[in-house]
């Protein structure tokens, strides 16, 4: 049985080596100029820098240019797909055809990982992109498992899924934090409010609390919980699926790094012994319950069930 490569999203350069010897296989990594929602900034010389430290390892790092782009940072991405060629990036992730058709003049040996985030819905798209250029695609976190079993049956390119942390609920490019304040009085100006003011929306009803951030790509809101997959991963690794993902976003280094090896743990002793990873997934679960941040609880999103919100 075909191991999956273990993808995960470090916040910093520190977190290379300690998540490599975690069990970590890639990293996904970005400024949030060209990336969406990144766990940390890495301007060009950490991306050199971490490109550096995971392939000493035999570790691979992926680029985030997976921003929605406008006329005015089009002309940006030349400049940046041809710094990330020189540093001998594995891949870049992109949703915007502007990268893909930039790639082709700039880089045309680069690989792409295509992903919108949400689009990503049925094995003729991904393979629409595929013919396109694009190598991988990133299913969209709203679909079932037995969707992601089809696609990955019938899909031409690898397919990377999500397994583990937090996913996106809403993005606006108005910084809406912001114009909030200041219509409160409480700003003069608006000013950005990042991830790490730990801001949230609350919702009584259900009493859930949304994380919310802003960037320069605006506003985001994110899911009241945590997917965790550790103790379903049978179906998953049976079909082969190329590349699972831990979202390491507003996380502890200390919790991405046990999350990791837990996870290492639990694929690589499925596809050794599937029998003993019956026998250990409750723990490994549990393992994770003990170190969840206060009020965000585990779930399967949307594995198992039409909708979470």
């Amino acid at each position: 049985m075909k191991k999956p490569e273990l993808l995960v999203t470090p916040s910093s350069v520190d977190d290379i080596e300690r998540l490599s010897e975690a069990g970590a296989d890639a990293f996904l990594v970005g400024e949030e100029h060209f990336g969406l929602r990144l766990a940390g900034e890495f301007k060009r010389e950490d991306v050199k820098e971490s490109i550096k430290i995971a392939h000493a390892k035999n570790k691979k790092v992926y680029v985030a240019m997976n921003a929605l782009y406008h006329n005015d940072r089009v002309e940006d991405l030349a400049d940046y797909i041809a710094f990330l060629q020189l540093v001998e990036a594995d891949a870049i992730v992109f949703g915007d055809p502007a990268v893909l058709m930039t790639v082709k003049e700039v880089a045309p040996n680069m690989k792409l990982h295509w992903n919108t985030e949400t689009t990503a819905t049925n094995w003729y798209t991904c393979n629409y992109w595929g013919r396109k250029g694009a190598k991988r695609a990133v299913l969209a976190r709203e679909i079932n498992l037995d969707a992601v079993l089809e696609t990955k049956e019938h899909a031409e390119v690898e397919i990377e899924v999500q397994i583990h942390g937090m996913t996106s609920m809403f993005q606006s490019k108005r910084m809406l934090i912001g114009n909030y304040y200041r219509y409160q009085g409480k700003n003069l100006k608006i000013e950005r409010h990042g991830k790490e003011e730990a801001l949230y929306l609350y919702d009584p009803e259900r009493d859930n609390r949304y994380p919310i951030f802003e960037d320069v790509n605006g506003t985001h809101i994110m899911s009241p919980n945590d997917i965790c997959m550790i103790d379903e991963l049978d179906e998953l690794l049976d079909a082969e699926i190329d590349s699972v993902k831990i979202e390491g976003i507003l996380k502890s280094p200390d919790y991405n790094e046990k999350v990791v090896s837990l996870y290492r743990k639990a694929i690589d002793v499925y596809t050794e012994n599937p029998d003993e990873y019956f026998n250990i997934k409750d723990n490994l679960y549990a393992e994770i319950e003990a170190i969840q941040p206060k009020n965000r609880k585990l779930d399967t999103g949307f594995f198992f069930k039409e909708t979470v919100y």
